[in-house]
């Protein structure tokens, strides 16, 4: 997986995810939004019409004083944790 931050502030991040489509990135989405201190989380395709831009460009706004990049860090720690929660439970059921 490529990342590339395409912007950066104190308290929003703008990331590009190459390789990636909807499926990540509604789960890494909602995981977002789970946090508390994420004010907001969106993700834009932005087909080739705007320029031939395809990869998803993920956007995470926090609350004043925290990190975007480590609410980002701890989002992919809980979509891992999730993943392996599901594996499981689906182990265990077959």
């Amino acid at each position: 997986m490529e990342l590339r931050v395409t912007e950066s502030t104190e308290d929003e991040l703008s990331i590009e995810i190459a390789g990636e489509d909807h499926t990540f990135m509604n789960v890494l989405k909602g995981t977002l939004l789970e946090h508390d201190d994420v004010s907001a989380a969106t993700y834009d395709m932005n087909p080739e019409q705007s320029g031939g831009q395809t990869d998803p460009i993920l956007t995470v706004k926090t609350e004043a004083g925290v990190d975007p990049l480590e609410a980002l860090e701890e989002a992919a720690v809980d979509v891992r944790e999730k993943a392996v929660s599901f594996r499981d439970a689906f182990d265990a059921a077959t």
